[in-house]
């Protein structure tokens, strides 16, 4: 069997974080699937989803140590292209990836007490962005 739904969110711009955990949990309990595999996929190519504990600490320190290995710069080949401002938003995103699969186990996301899906935006600008959640399995 195969489940796909998107969810829609509305950035505020660079750093922002939202926690999908509990709206990707509702998309696997309406596929009627108990074992298999969610995946998460973050449509755009700056933006990115992953695993963390989602806490007001690490919400602030992911987004800095990505600032930190990738800061905004003139310097990169997308700015010289385009010189619209995220050469590093996009290798952000392209680091982090805008995929990830979930087991899926009695019904429900198979994660880590202290384990929730985040999408994270990466570009300059708020955006409306898309994620698509497809569960397979039996």
């Amino acid at each position: 069997m195969v489940h796909q739904q998107q969810l829609k969110l509305r950035t505020a711009g660079h750093r922002d974080m939202h926690d999908l955990t509990e709206d990707v949990n509702r998309i696997v309990a309406k596929s009627g699937i108990q074992t298999g595999i969610a995946h998460v996929f973050a449509e755009g190519s700056t933006a990115a989803v992953g695993t963390i504990e989602f806490e007001p600490g690490l919400q602030r320190d992911l987004p800095e140590l990505l600032d930190r290995l990738m800061p905004p710069s003139r310097e990169y080949g997308h700015e010289q292209t385009w010189h619209d401002g995220n050469g590093h938003s996009h290798l952000q995103a392209t680091l982090l990836g805008p995929s990830l699969g979930v087991p899926v186990s009695d019904g429900k996301l198979h994660l880590g007490t202290w384990q929730q899906i985040f999408h994270i935006e990466c570009d300059i600008h708020p955006r409306d962005r898309t994620v698509v959640v497809t569960v397979i399995g039996e």
